[in-house]
């Protein structure tokens, strides 16, 4: 090894420094705890040129995109020894962090917390001189998102994992591996995991791209910037997303519209709980406009049609909340060829494309667009990638709409068990069952609904509408995962007095 590098003198310590080094490899420098004892002349001397400093170094797994699935997945590789990088071109987290799950629970707690305040008297409790102040509950968001976003951070550097920030574009496939160009510099991995998220869909409806440009239509991306309540609000889309934003607006005074395509709310929610819910909010003021296509958008004007006519609302903000797709484009997939099917990139229940080596987790592959379930896939394509043999089960997803009151839901319906021919029972059960429930709920008129197999009694759905439901929903997706029969349910002690009694409540009803 050379005593100096060009003309600067090398000390003893940086010659062992520097021995490591080449020996680990140059990602390892860049994390090595002992980085700020090594003088600036290395590290100049250790800047490679963005091509050759790059080409003999090979990852076991390269990351495309930093939301939940490729945060998670890369720091799960990491830990279990994985050399792994991570490209990401914006912040570590993802929609979810940014413009998704947290913002919109943060704003929620806070909308969540005057309701409360609002209406106490009922419990004995009076308030006087309430004031909501949107900008404080934004700055709060915030902190939150930063927060959170160290932590992610935090999570990969623990996990020895190397973070790129910048746009990674696919460049083909060698007998190296996948070759992967991030910025000016260029990677190789033996093992690709695409987790490149969604993005809104934004139908052709005429004056709708200008409205997003002139920004008096927003998307989930930009509503949580607003540091004002507007006094009015449209939403465009009856899902999850539009409903928990209608939910927070009305709650904190807006008026709201909801305009939505179907017939119903909530999507493929239960039909008796979206009832619910639907009625819920009617009762609190949102005006919900069902069966009813948006035709156009004028400014503040959205102009729509149902079977009963034509009409139009204005509202000062417009909330665009129609879906979300895969995204596919923009980073070189195609040089791969996989299989793309109905504009989602089609995985096995291991995550693995047609491509070997190449696995896709979150909601690119478009199975499940849930933050909860890009976890568990990136989790089973770590486990693919060494050697294991797990799968995501799909049928034991809970999904959570954050309204007030909440409502979960994991597993078949009776709906989608007639469509797949299954002979099923359903068992309702008001929450009113549960004591916790009725003390803490005035005049609350939530449901426990269990979708049961008619021959061996197993757990195949379950569904509640309830201010805690959000929390009880995981423990029913293990039943339904672990296949336990109203029976072995029945069996379980829950504490008591507690809002989720009222699963095994029902479970108990079947069995007598």
């Amino acid at each position: 090894m050379p005593a100096s590098w060009a003309g600067e003198r090398i000390t003893v310590g940086e010659r062992v420094f520097f021995a490591g080094l080449l020996a680990g490899g140059v990602e390892r420098f860049v994390r090595a705890p002992s980085r700020r004892a090594v003088s600036d002349t290395l590290k100049n001397a250790l800047v490679f040129s963005s091509q050759e400093g790059t080409r003999g170094l090979v990852y076991d797994l390269i990351v495309l995109g930093g939301g939940p699935a490729g945060y998670h997945g890369a720091a799960l590789a990491g830990r279990k020894g994985l050399r792994t990088l991570l490209v990401e071109q914006n912040a570590l987290g993802g929609v979810c962090l940014h413009s998704g799950c947290i913002p919109s629970k943060t704003w929620l707690q806070s909308a969540k917390i005057y309701a409360h305040a609002q209406n106490g008297a009922v419990y004995g409790v009076s308030a006087e001189g309430l004031h909501f102040d949107q900008k404080r509950v934004t700055a709060r968001k915030n902190k939150v998102v930063r927060i959170l976003g160290a932590g992610v951070k935090a999570k990969l550097q623990n996990a020895n994992v190397d973070v790129v920030t910048a746009k990674g574009i696919i460049q083909g496939k060698d007998d190296a591996g996948f070759r992967i160009k991030a910025g000016a510099d260029h990677y190789t991995g033996k093992n690709l995991l695409i987790a490149t998220g969604s993005e809104p869909i934004i139908p052709p409806i005429p004056g709708l791209a200008a409205g997003l440009a002139a920004g008096t239509v927003k998307t989930n991306a930009e509503i949580f910037d607003l540091n004002h309540l507007p006094a009015s609000l449209v939403v465009i889309g009856g899902g999850v997303i539009g409903l928990e934003m209608a939910a927070y607006f009305n709650a904190v005074g807006s008026r709201v519209t909801v305009i939505e395509l179907q017939d119903r709310i909530g999507g493929t929610l239960d039909r008796e709980l979206a009832e619910l819910l639907y009625n819920n909010y009617r009762k609190k003021g949102v005006d919900f406009k069902l069966n009813t296509r948006v035709t156009a958008v004028d400014g503040h004007r959205v102009q729509f049609t149902s079977p009963a006519g034509d009409g139009a609302v204005e509202a000062e903000v417009i909330l665009l909340s129609v879906g979300r797709r895969p995204l596919l484009s923009g980073f070189g997939l195609e040089t791969l060829q996989p299989q793309i099917d109905h504009g989602r990139l089609v995985v096995d229940r291991s995550g693995r494309t047609s491509v070997p080596g190449l696995y896709a987790a979150g909601d690119v592959n478009g199975l499940s667009m849930l933050a909860h379930t890009a976890y568990r896939e990136a989790e089973v394509c770590i486990d693919r990638m060494l050697g294991g043999t797990e799968e995501v089960n799909y049928e034991a997803i809970p999904a959570v709409i954050y309204t007030d009151p909440e409502v979960a839901s994991v597993g078949e319906t009776a709906e989608s068990a007639a469509r797949k021919g299954l002979a099923v029972q359903t068992i309702k059960v008001s929450m009113r069952y549960s004591g916790r429930y009725v003390a803490e709920h005035e005049g609350g008129d939530g449901i426990c609904k269990l979708v049961v197999a008619r021959g061996d009694r197993r757990l195949l759905g379950v569904h509640l509408i309830a201010e805690y439901a959000s929390e009880l929903i995981y423990g029913a997706g293990f039943m339904i995962d672990r296949k336990l029969t109203t029976e072995e349910l029945g069996k379980v002690v829950f504490p008591h007095p507690t809002v989720g009694e009222i699963i095994k409540e029902a479970a108990l009803q079947n069995d007598g």
